[in-house]
């Protein structure tokens, strides 16, 4: 079994994942979103989505980047 590099758990149906050059193993998708999800920088939820950029920063949703000033983005429809 492969042990779960978030929580420690060891499972028989556990996954790995790669970006770029590094890897890590997951015992479920909860974990991999908990390790490797960025957060939005207005109100700290996970970004699971597409979400949206601008100047390296990323939002959850427009409505995240207008409060923080950058009001020319638009959420994908």
């Amino acid at each position: 079994m492969a042990r779960c590099d978030q929580c420690g758990n060891d499972y028989d149906k556990a996954f790995n994942v790669t970006m770029a050059d590094r890897s890590w193993t997951f015992d479920s998708f909860e974990c991999a979103i908990t390790a490797l999800a960025p957060r939005c920088p207005h109100c700290d939820n996970r970004i699971i989505g597409h979400g949206v950029e601008k100047n390296g920063a990323v939002y959850c949703c427009a409505h995240c980047a207008g409060a923080d000033g950058i009001s020319e983005l638009r959420d994908r429809a």
